[in-house]
This record gives structure tokens, C-alpha cells and sequence, in this order.
């Protein structure tokens, strides 16, 4: 039965096991567990329940990265997307007045679009139509957005109100335990240890609680020698706020969405939103961390590319069901890639221990940001190695390529700087007589982002 198994996840071909896909699932699990704690924060401010949204977002998780990993057999983690989640709640709900509900009607409706347009091949052919050139910076940009999300996490980069972004604390615990971390990291890594952000992460945290423990002690005498944000980092870390969760929760919200509301209210707008954000996040996803493992083909196609996207579409459906925004890939999962991930089984421990969070939702806080954002901050750097496929000595390939690649991490989005690439693209062929009709697509992507920067620029 074993060997059934590991011949349809391919072990072989992909050069895997059984402790190397665990050991990646457990490491993208880790790197992205924090949405189990944020995504309920942010949901709740639109008036959801929050033991509902807790147990919704580690359920949506475990359902897509499980799905993703069975059916589709790649190393891609699924849960309710950032920024996606804050567009419902700050946007819909509280600056539109719309009730939770019918904005979960509208999560549906986009999701049920996705599964149209994968079923029809259209979102195939829109993956296909995007220059290979583009898939290497939408990969480099994606590195230095995780990279930078590391960096502001560890409090190496802190925001200025001059300088819009600054060097921050080094005094600080969480900075230099992130320091710590990275150079353990990166030691294992060139060591070749399996598992070498996993140990790490593992390590930094253990440190970390050493370190709180001993602060609170010591601040406990009267020595008087630690500063108060080092006795609030302590206090922070051990006295973490358990995260409600359970089953039982999910009555509140399962089922709860009101399709019929969405459709009346005419949110037709909203819904393209959802959609549209949604699918080139999940394509700048997709490519990043398909063309980081070795997974996509010399023809720069991606095999079982309609299995990808209709997990991925399935999992938005299941998700606006049982009550949270969005479910989307995570770039996150170049983590478990990093650590050696090339089967969906890296998805399924992912999603099994989602599954597990529900019931165990206070011990995610364990790990702090100081012993992920290192994680974060050498895959990133890692994934800049695509750069070099890019075509710098030519103008029509170089200069779509770096707005792509930065403005990627500048404007906090994969979707701007794939589009504003394509748009760039289009635009310098057009200009220069060099387009050709058989990249008709291509063109209509761009206008396509066009419209939705105008749109943007207009709200």
C-alpha cells in the first residue's frame, strides 16, 4: 500500500520521501500558521463570530491544502488570503454597510466563476499567455516580498514618516533572535541539512521562550537591569492570548452566506474584485512556487495546470460556505519547497495540521515572529536565483520584467506588479511593431489590468 502511494505522488521521479515531505509540510505550516490568529482578527471586525472564523480559517486550510495535495500532487498550501480578507471587512462590510453575509454570498459567486472559467480552459490559456520572462520576475518578486514581510516582521524594517521605511531596533529581542535564527538557518543550509529551516525555526523558538522566561524572572528582582520593552517582549511571548476555536463553533457560520443577497444587491463589482485579485495573486503564486521546486516543464508549461486551479477555485466555494473570505494559494508554501517539498504530500501534513489547529489553536501562538521571519527572509532571498533567466541586455524583455519584479514588494501586492509587467509588456510591443497576433490574449490581460487600476484609482 506504501509503495502505491508513493508511486502516485512520484516519489521517485521527484527525488523525495516520506520524512522530506513531512519535514516540508510541517515548515510551510509553521511559516504561515499566523492566518489561523489573523485572518479571525480582521473577519471579526465586519461582526463575525470569532470562534466561528477561527475554526472557518484552520478548516478552509486544511480542506484546500489537502485537496490540492490528493488531487492536483503539488507542494502548494491553500488559506483565506491577506489583503483579500481586509478588502471584505474594511471595504464591503464596514465602508459599503454590507452585511457578512452577503458578502460571503459574493465570495461564492467568484468562486463559482473560478470553477467555470477553469472548466471552459480559459484560466489555463491566461497562465499560457504570460511571457516566461515574466514567470522568473513574478518568482524574483515574490522572494523580495517575502523577504521584505521577514524583515518587517523581525523589526530589521520598520516604517518613517520621511523615509517611508527605515532601519529599526537592533536592541530589540525580536530582532536580534530573528538574527540568530537566520544565520542558524542559513548554516544548516549550506551544511545541506535536511530540514535546515525547520530546525531552525524549531531552535529560534526554544531560545526564545528560554530568553522571555529568563526576562520575566530577572525583572521580577530588583536589579532593575532590563529595559521595559524587553519585559513586554517577554510578557508578550509567554502570556500569548489562546485563539477560540472547535467544531462546534462553526454553526454560526456555516451556511450562513446569502447568495441571493449578493445577486440582488447587485455586487456584480465586488464579485469582480474577489475574482479578479484573487486570480492573478493565485497565478503569481502558482508560478512562483511551481518554477522554485522544478516542477514546470522546458515548454515553461505547468502539468496538471486544470487539477492546480480547480482545487484552488473549489476551495474559495467550500470556504465562503462554512464562513471566511478567500481561500488562495500561499507564497508561503516556498518554504515547504525550500525544505526539500516536491509532492502534494508536503500539502496534506500541511493540511493535517490545520485540521489539528482547530483544536489546539493556543499552542499556534507558540511560535513567535522572531523564529519565522528568518524562514521568510532566506527563502526569499533564495528565490531570487530566476532572475538570471531574465533577458536584462534587452529593453522589451528588461523593463516589464523590473516592474514587475519591484513593484511586487513595493506596493504589497503580486497582482500590481504582474500587472503592471503585462501592461508594460503589451505596451512596448505595440509601440515598437513587434507584437504578434498569436499573443492576443496577452493584450487583452492588459487592457484587463488597465481597467482595474483605473477602477482603483477611481475609488
Amino acid at each position: 500500500m506504501l509503495k502505491q502511494i508513493e508511486s502516485y505522488f512520484e516519489f521517485t521521479r521527484l527525488g523525495t520521501n516520506w520524512r522530506t515531505e513531512i519535514l516540508a509540510g510541517v515548515t510551510t505550516f509553521l511559516t504561515m500558521a499566523y492566518i489561523v490568529l489573523v485572518n479571525p482578527a480582521i473577519l471579526s471586525a465586519a461582526g463575525m463570530p470569532l470562534a466561528a472564523v477561527t475554526a472557518a480559517t484552520c478548516l478552509s486550510a486544511a480542506f484546500g491544502s489537502i485537496l490540492m495535495g490528493i488531487v492536483a500532487r503539488y507542494p502548494i498550501a491553500l488559506a483565506p488570503g491577506m489583503g483579500l480578507n481586509a478588502y471584505f471587512t474594511y471595504t464591503v462590510c464596514l465602508k459599503m454597510h454590507i452585511p457578512w453575509q452577503t458578502a460571503l454570498g459574493a465570495v461564492f459567486l467568484s468562486g463559482v466563476i473560478f470553477l467555470a472559467l477553469t472548466a471552459a480552459g480559459i484560466r489555463q490559456m491566461i497562465l499560457r499567455s504570460i511571457p516566461h520572462e515574466l514567470y522568473a520576475a513574478v518568482a524574483s518578486g515574490i522572494g523580495l516580498f517575502i523577504a521584505f514581510i521577514g524583515f518587517r516582521n523581525s523589526g530589521l524594517v520598520v516604517a518613517d514618516p520621511e523615509t517611508l521605511v527605515g532601519l529599526g531596533n537592533l536592541r530589540s529581542p525580536t530582532t536580534y533572535l530573528a538574527l540568530f535564527g537566520l544565520i542558524l538557518m542559513v548554516a544548516l543550509e549550506v551544511k545541506k541539512v535536511r530540514g535546515a529551516i525547520l530546525l531552525g525555526v524549531l531552535t529560534t523558538t526554544a531560545v526564545a521562550w528560554a530568553l522571555a522566561l529568563t526576562f520575566l524572572h530577572a525583572g521580577g528582582s530588583s536589579s532593575g537591569m532590563l529595559s521595559p520593552t524587553s519585559l513586554a517582549w517577554a510578557q508578550s511571548l509567554v502570556h500569548w492570548t489562546p485563539a477560540p476555536g472547535g467544531f462546534h463553533a462553526l454553526s454560526a457560520t456555516v451556511f450562513q452566506l446569502d447568495i441571493r443577497g449578493a445577486i440582488n444587491k447587485g455586487l456584480l463589482e465586488i464579485v469582480f474584485v474577489f475574482f479578479f485579485v484573487d486570480l492573478f495573486d493565485n497565478l503569481g503564486t502558482l508560478v512562483a512556487v511551481t518554477k522554485r521546486a522544478g516542477l514546470i516543464s522546458a515548454d515553461h508549461s505547468i502539468p496538471r495546470l486544470n487539477k492546480i486551479l480547480l482545487a484552488d477555485a473549489t476551495a474559495t466555494v467550500f470556504g465562503s460556505m462554512i464562513g471566511t473570505s478567500t481561500v488562495t494559494s500561499y507564497v508561503e508554501s516556498t518554504a515547504g519547497v525550500m525544505a526539500g517539498g516536491r509532492s502534494g504530500v508536503t500539502a496534506i501534513v500541511t493540511g493535517l495540521l490545520f485540521l489539528g489547529a482547530i483544536g489546539a489553536a493556543p499552542f499556534v501562538g507558540i511560535v513567535p515572529a522572531a523564529a519565522t521571519a528568518p524562514a521568510l527572509i532566506l527563502v526569499g532571498s533564495l528565490m531570487l536565483a530566476t532572475i538570471t533567466e531574465i533577458r536584462w541586455t534587452d529593453p522589451l524583455v528588461a523593463v516589464p520584467s523590473f516592474l514587475t519584479l519591484i513593484l511586487i514588494p513595493l506596493t504589497y501586492s503580486i497582482a500590481n506588479g504582474l500587472g503592471f509587467g503585462i501592461i508594460a509588456w503589451a505596451v512596448l510591443h505595440i509601440a515598437t511593431g513587434k507584437f504578434r497576433r498569436q499573443d492576443w490574449l496577452l493584450y487583452i490581460l492588459a487592457a484587463l489590468f488597465l481597467a482595474r487600476f483605473i477602477y482603483l484609482g477611481a475609488s
